[in-house]
């Protein structure tokens, strides 16, 4: 390193589930920098040998010889917990162990230098950036501390954080994470930038080796980019595919010579590999073979593998992809017709039958494969790093980026419905205000609850915080008002402010990433669980408004009966009729806070029949 100078300019790198790449702006343009090996991409490979550490190349050769020792997927383990369901089923497919660390952090354990190590899955992630960083510096020639560094776009804020984390270790200083199909879309602004004319609207399905998203985002003069709407899934992609493989070929080898495979992690690492390969071979021919000497117990295994039995085994999770891609136009609230350009990235894109259902969703359009899939998402990282470190190419300087927030954001109401003040999908910054009303005589406090979710019940969804504003004038409910206000600036960080309208005092909550998001896991089973339970939030929030029409019908027809006008006009033995059917009403609502909403809309018809005298 001696010699170098620090004025390096900053790269963009993709750090991905099985393979990361490294690009930097120079000579006006962007440069994806190749490795050591010539080659343009890098295994997210380390392994760890007796006596040194290998990454990339050389590591990936190591899954079968020395499968115990040999980490990949870090980035599946990076930002979760241990007992997270997706982890521990890894698990059961690694060939590496991985242990439960304090605070539940998962732990890889490998033996290195003849001792046993303990890493995180930071350190392995920082290990795979280092390389990639010395991939930069043999280039340029000089020293490289700043970085943009993609994410998928569905990651969570703990997973954003370790990735940070993991550019931390390696010496980089991260100056910006954007999320990967974001950063594909850029790259494609720029390569077509003199043929964008007004505004488009581009979707970019990433489908990698381990993460899927799709974001819907439109493009104007090639240069500001405003997202739309996202989805995903940070658990799908093309090692699922490899281990749906894994799987079938197990299950051959055990009807055939009745042994079991699972027993041998070299056996695996050395199927895992010539699965991977077959797999590769099936995106350009129909038939290929899988054919391994000495597999297990000294039996040589060789088996015809089709296309169409690819596709067989990969249909549901095929299936989802398509489906995700029609809920993130939903949110978008924009028709397929509406799309310009379906970019593809991602190296699993290449699967045909992935490529022929999204030309049948949409209706037969040509997909754009203009941009390298395996490369754009560093390439629109570069353009990044360049703007964002001050780089004084124009065409750099005016890309503009603005992104969405993933869930909903609102309050909790009375009966326990959750009302949504910003929804999910809505480009940030942002801010919105309602006004909310008493829900009682003379109150003079309210709590406000602060949920983020899909759900119609608040408590369905994840409380992000409470607080609590006083010094309401006494008046009588439904008078006094309190006006709510969100505001999310850029950095995702959320304030919640509460103004009594006729005095002015207020109260704020803050929320920041660090305290107030939530899990991967969390987002997907919301998400998940206002699909499944659609019919059943529905039913719900019927019913708890049916309750608050009735317990509203009570208060007004109370208030009705005491007016002098009333009481002058109408029989005193109908008035007093009134008054029982009102109490009885109000008793009955007490004590049935469980009733259904045709009871409750039944009480509230008869009960304004029986109050008709009073208007």
């Amino acid at each position: 390193m001696a010699g170098r100078r620090n004025d390096a300019p900053a790269i963009g790198i993709d750090l991905g589930t099985t393979y990361s790449c490294v690009a930097v702006w120079k000579h006006n343009r962007v440069e994806i920098i190749t490795n050591d090996q010539g080659n343009r991409t890098t295994p997210s490979c380390v392994a760890f040998v007796e006596s040194e550490r290998i990454i990339g190349d050389g590591a990936k050769n190591q899954v079968a010889m020395n499968p115990a020792n040999t980490i990949f997927d870090s980035k599946r383990l990076i930002g979760r917990r241990f007992s997270d369901s997706k982890v521990q089923e890894d698990i059961k497919l690694w060939p590496f162990k991985v242990i439960q660390g304090s605070d539940d952090t998962p732990k890889i354990v490998v033996t290195y230098k003849g001792e046993k190590k303990e890493f995180m899955a930071e350190e392995i992630s920082s290990m795979i950036l280092g390389k990639m960083k010395e991939t930069a510096e043999a280039y340029l020639g000089k020293v490289v501390k700043d970085a943009v560094i993609t994410v998928p776009a569905y990651f969570n804020d703990s997973q954003r954080q370790a990735t940070k984390d993991a550019g931390t270790i390696a010496g980089l200083n991260v100056i910006r994470m954007i999320n990967e199909p974001t950063a594909a879309a850029i790259a494609y602004g720029l390569d077509n930038e003199s043929d964008i004319v007004g505004k488009v609207n581009v979707l970019v399905f990433d489908l990698g080796g381990g993460t899927f998203d799709v974001s819907i985002m439109t493009i104007e003069e090639g240069s500001v980019f405003e997202v739309k709407a996202v989805a995903g899934d940070t658990h799908l992609g093309g090692e699922d595919f490899d281990n749906r493989m894994v799987g079938h070929c197990v299950r051959e080898f055990k009807r055939r010579w009745k042994h079991d495979l699972t027993g041998s992690q070299r056996a695996l690492g050395r199927l895992r590999l010539a699965c991977e390969k077959a797999k590769r071979t099936l995106s350009y021919t129909s038939v290929t073979s899988i054919d391994l000497d000495f597999l297990h117990e000294g039996i040589d295994f060789s088996m015809g593998f089709t296309r169409a039995k690819f596709e067989e085994l990969n249909m549901d999770m095929f299936s989802k992809c398509i489906k995700t891609l029609d809920t993130c136009l939903s949110d978008a609230k924009m028709k397929k017709s509406c799309v310009d350009q379906v970019i593809l990235v991602g190296g699993s894109t290449r699967i045909p039958e992935v490529q022929h259902m999204l030309q049948e969703f949409f209706d037969g359009r040509d997909l754009c494969k203009s941009v390298n899939p395996d490369e754009a998402v560093a390439y629109g990282a570069a353009i990044m790093a360049s703007k964002v470190s001050g780089g004084s190419d124009k065409s750099v300087q005016d890309v503009v980026l603005h992104d969405v927030t993933p869930l909903s954001l609102g309050v909790d109401l009375k009966g326990r419905l959750f009302d949504v003040v910003i929804p999910r999908n809505t480009p940030i910054p942002a801010s919105n205000s309602k006004n909310y009303i008493t829900v009682c005589d003379n109150q003079s406090a309210i709590t406000i609850e602060v949920y983020q979710g899909e759900r119609s019940k608040s408590t369905d969804n994840h409380l992000l915080g409470k607080f609590r504003i006083s010094g309401i004038p006494p008046a009588p409910i439904g008078v006094s008002k309190v006006m709510e206000c969100f505001d999310i600036d850029a950095n995702g960080i959320l304030t919640v402010t509460a103004s009594i309208i006729s005095t002015g005092k207020t109260e704020k909550l803050i929320i920041s990433n660090e305290n107030g998001r939530l899990s991967k896991e969390e987002i997907e089973k919301m998400v998940n669980d206002a699909e499944k339970y659609k019919l059943k939030d529905q039913e719900f929030k019927k019913k708890a408004e049916a309750h608050n029409a009735l317990d509203d019908c009570i208060y007004k027809m109370k208030n009705k009966i005491e007016e002098p006008s009333v009481k002058k006009s109408v029989y005193n033995e109908i008035l007093q009729a009134i008054k029982k059917a009102i109490d009885e009403t109000a008793k009955w609502l007490e004590d049935n806070q469980a009733a259904s909403f045709a009871e409750l809309h039944s009480k509230k018809a008869h009960l304004e029949f029986v109050c008709k005298p009073l208007f």
